[in-house]
């Protein structure tokens, strides 16, 4: 008996300390990665100053801003996901859903967009590949809707889809929002040439302060002011938003459960996989050399 006990001891011990060795060495380049299933929706509120073109008059107005972000499994693998995100700006009036239509009656359309990019699965960084998006895209550079994992304190490469270019996103603090360690990115944009209305030349500006979780590299919130004036400074558009909280405590449930998974996985299971693994094998190998010597006593 003591024989079963002790062969059973080394094998389970044996499979601990290979699963160990997974999750030390095999399972974090496998767990960090953006799933290909992603399906999220943010929301922004605040102010805005827009140019009425009937009127001439710039109007003071409350807006909503959502954007929607949908992987493509099927132009995705292992490496790339493929994205295809729609943004819409309304006025916030007369419980207006996250978009309407051109010729919604009231006109509280403001832009509404699409765009298609591909990123790689761990560093987020974009891939310029036709294969993952379409012939049409336009080629992204840098970081678009997240960070890469384990983010560092330092600047990197946001893309600004107005001015068709990477633009500097730097490290500025270290705070917590929604409960969770956050690093702050900013960015700032002073008055660019670019194309601010479909067809139409002028300049644009942005502030943006963007807050990351860095274990997962996901946007917890993120802030955004733009001006677009025309090319003779006349104003367009003078727009103040943030995330909504409900926005922001969605994105904080989401990244503390990713953390735990990569806790379990990355951590907690190899270090009691090595502990349970030795403790199962010297078990083991104790009872069969005991009962080797007892057989060996015996004869």
């Amino acid at each position: 008996m003591r024989r079963i006990f002790g062969v059973v001891a080394l094998v389970l011990g044996a499979f601990l300390l290979m699963a160990a060795a997974l999750g030390q060495f095999w399972a974090p380049s496998h767990a960090e990665r953006t799933p290909l299933d992603v399906h999220t929706t943010t929301r922004l509120t605040g102010t805005a100053q827009k140019l009425d073109p009937t009127s001439g008059q710039v109007q003071d107005l409350q807006v909503k801003a959502s954007n929607v972000t949908k992987s493509d499994t099927h132009k995705s693998d292992g490496d790339v996901v493929s994205f295809v995100t729609t943004s819409c700006l309304v006025i916030d009036k007369d419980n207006v859903p996250d978009c309407v239509a051109a010729n919604d009656p009231q006109n509280r359309l403001i832009s509404a967009s699409s765009d298609v990019f591909a990123s790689n699965r761990h560093t987020a960084e974009a891939v310029d590949n036709a294969k993952f998006t379409t012939s049409k895209a336009v080629p992204h550079v840098g970081l678009t809707n997240k960070w890469p994992f384990d983010a560092q304190r330092k600047t990197y490469q946001y893309w600004d889809g107005t001015l068709v270019k990477a633009v500097p996103a730097t490290y500025a603090a270290t705070e917590t929002v929604g409960g969770l360690r956050t690093y702050r990115y900013d960015v700032d944009v002073q008055p660019t040439d670019a194309e601010v209305v479909q067809g139409v030349k002028g300049k644009y500006s942005t502030q943006q302060s963007i807050w990351i979780e860095p274990r997962t590299g996901a946007i917890i919130k993120q802030t955004q002011k733009q001006v677009r004036t025309q090319a003779n400074g006349d104003p367009l558009l003078n727009l103040d938003i943030t995330y909504t909280s409900a926005t922001i405590k969605a994105a904080a449930d989401q990244a503390s459960s990713k953390i735990s998974g990569l806790r379990l996985v990355t951590q907690i299971l190899p270090i009691a996989g090595l502990v349970g693994g030795v403790v199962l094998v010297v078990l083991g190998l104790f009872l069969l050399l005991g009962a080797h010597r007892r057989g060996a006593h015996v004869s």
